[in-house]
């Protein structure tokens, strides 16, 4: 087995708490608005922008993923 591909699979685990994580904040984020209707789009912008920084890591881990099973 090749180092290349443990590390390349190690470097998607924050890929799968990425998706876990983005799961528990719709989960919130529709509860809250449940609860109070009138605050929705404040609840909406500030849920866009943490999915947006947690999309961007779990990016980030993918491309890191891709780079080290390049041949070079």
């Amino acid at each position: 087995m090749n180092i290349t591909a443990i590390a390349a699979a190690l470097a998607l685990l924050p890929v799968l708490g990425a998706g876990i994580l983005m799961g528990f904040a719709t989960s919130k984020a529709v509860d809250a608005t449940a609860r109070q209707p009138e605050a929705s789009g404040k609840i909406n912008s500030i849920l866009l922008l943490g999915l947006a920084l947690t999309e961007s890591t779990a990016i980030y881990s993918f491309v890191i993923s891709l780079l080290l099973t390049m041949k070079v």
